[in-house]
C-alpha cells in the first residue's frame, strides 16, 4: 500500500509516474532504509524539509546498488505528484541549491519540452557547486549549470532514463520560444566599442618630436600664427562622436545580421545533425537486420551441416557394423572350415586305425586258413599213402558204417572253398582301398603341412619339415 501511486494522479507520458524509474532501481529504492524510515507517509508539505536536508545528488552507488536520498525523494515526488506551483517554487529557490536541483530533475521527468526550456535554461546562470556521488560511492565536484546542461542534453542521468524532448530550434521555428540571448553579449559589445575608439583616435605625438617634412603645413602656421586647440576641439569632437555613433549603429546592425545568420546556420546545423542522426539510425537498423539475417543464415547452415554430419556419421556407423558383421561371418566360416578339417583329419585317422585293425584281423584269418589248409594237405597225403592201412581200414569201415558222411564232408569242403574265394576277393578289395586311402592321406597331410607352413611364415616362424 505504501508504494502505490495516489489515486487521483495523472498518467505521465502515457504510463504510471513511478514507472519512469526502472523496475530494478525502483525495487532497490523500496527496499532501502531511507525509503522505509524517512519517506513513509510523506506529503508535499513535509517533502520540503527532507529536500532542505539533502547534501548530495546522484543515482545508485556501491556493489549492492544502494539508492541515494536524492533518488528516493524523486520517486516519492512521482508517487504523490505535487502541483506545478510547488515545483516552480522549488526551482526558484536561491538559498537551498539541492532543493532547486530536486525540482529541476522532477520537472525534466514529468513536464514537456517547452516547460523544460522555459524554466531550466535560466538556471544555466547558476554556478554554485554541487556534490555528486558516482557509482563507486565517491563524491565528485559538479556545478549547477553542468547539472542543468546534462538534464537538457543527456538521455540518461542519475541512473534514470530521461524522456525525449523536442529540439529548441523547432520551438523557435514555431515562434514558441525566442532566440537564446547570452549574458555575455553586452560585455562583447562594450569590448568592441572600446576597440573601435582606439582605432579611430590617432596616437598622440610627443612635443619634442621632429615634424614630418612630408606633412602639409596648415595655413595658420605658414603665416606664423600658432594653433589654438581650444577653438577647434569641440567641433572635431562632435564630428568624431557622430562618426563613432554611425559606425556603432552600422556595426550593431551587421552584428544583428550576423547573429541572425548564425542562428539560421545553427538551425540548419541542427536540422542536418537530426537528419544525420535519423540516417544513422536507419543505417543501424539496416545493419541490425542484415546482421540478424546473417546470423539466421549461419544458424541454418550450421544446422544443415550438423544434420549432414549426423547422417554421414550414421552411414559410417552402419557401414562399420556391416563390415564387422561380414568379418565375424568370415571368421565363423573359417572357424567352421577349420573345425570341419579337424573333424576330417580325426575321421581319417579313425578310418586308418580301423583299416589297420581290419588288416590285422584279415592277416590273422589268413594265417588260420593257411594252418587249416596245411593240416588238410597233410591229412590227404597220409590218407593216400599205401602204408597207412589201419587208417584206411578205419575209413572204409567208417564209410561202410555211415554211407552219407562223405557227401556231407564234400559239401562242407565246397562251402569252405567258396568262403576262401570270397575272403580272397575281400582281401584284394581291402588292399586296393588301403592303397588309395594312403595316397589320399598323404595328399591331405601335404596340404595340412603347406597350410601350417603358410601360417608359420606369417608369424615369422621356420617351416615344418615334410
Amino acid at each position: 500500500m505504501a508504494n502505490r501511486t495516489v489515486k487521483d494522479a495523472n498518467s505521465i507520458h502515457g504510463t504510471n509516474p513511478q514507472y519512469l524509474v526502472e523496475k530494478i532501481i525502483r525495487t532497490r529504492i523500496y527496499d532501502s532504509r531511507y525509503w522505509k524510515e524517512e519517506c513513509f507517509a510523506l506529503s508535499a508539505e513535509l517533502l520540503v524539509d527532507k529536500a532542505m536536508a539533502l547534501r548530495t545528488i546522484g543515482g545508485v552507488y556501491g556493489g549492492n546498488i544502494k539508492p541515494t536520498p536524492f533518488l528516493c525523494l524523486v520517486l516519492k515526488m512521482l508517487q504523490i505528484q505535487p502541483e506545478k506551483d510547488i515545483i516552480i517554487e522549488f526551482i526558484k529557490q536561491d538559498e537551498f541549491k539541492y532543493v532547486r536541483a530536486l525540482g529541476a530533475f522532477y520537472l525534466r521527468l514529468v513536464y514537456g519540452s517547452l516547460d523544460c526550456f522555459k524554466y531550466l535554461e535560466p538556471l544555466l546562470n547558476d554556478y554554485r557547486k554541487l556534490r555528486f556521488m558516482d557509482r563507486s560511492g565517491v563524491y565528485q565536484l559538479s556545478h549547477m549549470d553542468e547539472f542543468i546542461d546534462n538534464l537538457l542534453r543527456e538521455e540518461r542521468f542519475c541512473d534514470i532514463i530521461l524522456p525525449r524532448v523536442q529540439k529548441r530550434w523547432v520551438h523557435e521555428a514555431n515562434n514558441e520560444l525566442d532566440g537564446r540571448v547570452s549574458l555575455l553579449d553586452d560585455d562583447l559589445d562594450d569590448l568592441e566599442s572600446e576597440s573601435d575608439e582606439e582605432e579611430m583616435l590617432p596616437p598622440p605625438r610627443p612635443r619634442n618630436d621632429v615634424p614630418d617634412p612630408t606633412r602639409p603645413v596648415p595655413r595658420d602656421e605658414r603665416h606664423g600664427r600658432g594653433h589654438s586647440p581650444s577653438r577647434r576641439s569641440p567641433q572635431r569632437d562632435m564630428r568624431n562622436e557622430r562618426e563613432r555613433e554611425k559606425r556603432h549603429r552600422s556595426r550593431s546592425r551587421s552584428r544583428e545580421r550576423e547573429r541572425g545568420m548564425d542562428r539560421e546556420r545553427g538551425m540548419d546545423r541542427d536540422r542536418g545533425m537530426e537528419r544525420d542522426r535519423m540516417d544513422h539510425g536507419r543505417g543501424m537498423d539496416r545493419e541490425r537486420m542484415e546482421y540478424g539475417r546473417g546470423m539466421e543464415r549461419d544458424r541454418m547452415d550450421h544446422g544443415r551441416g550438423m544434420e549432414r554430419d549426423r547422417m554421414d556419421h550414421g552411414r559410417g556407423m552402419e557401414r562399420e557394423r556391416m563390415e564387422y558383421g561380414r568379418g565375424m561371418e568370415r571368421d565363423r566360416m573359417d572357424h567352421g572350415r577349420g573345425m570341419d578339417r579337424d573333424r576330417g583329419m580325426d575321421r581319417d585317422r579313425g578310418n586308418e586305425r580301423e583299416r589297420g585293425m581290419d588288416r590285422d584281423r584279415g592277416m590273422e584269418r589268413e594265417r588260420k586258413r593257411h594252418r587249416s589248409r596245411s593240416r588238410e594237405r597233410r591229412h590227404r597225403s597220409r590218407s593216400r599213402s599205401p602204408g597207412h592201412h589201419p587208417h584206411h581200414h578205419r575209413e572204409r569201415g567208417r564209410d561202410h558204417r555211415h554211407p552219407e558222411r562223405p557227401e556231407r564232408e564234400h559239401g562242407k569242403e565246397r562251402n569252405r572253398e567258396r568262403e576262401r574265394d570270397r575272403e580272397r576277393g575281400d582281401r584284394r578289395e581291402k588292399h586296393h582301398r588301403s592303397g588309395r586311402s594312403k595316397r589320399e592321406n598323404m595328399s591331405r597331410d601335404d596340404l595340412e603341412i603347406a597350410e601350417a607352413n603358410a601360417i608359420r611364415a606369417k608369424l615369422g616362424m621356420p617351416p615344418l619339415q615334410p
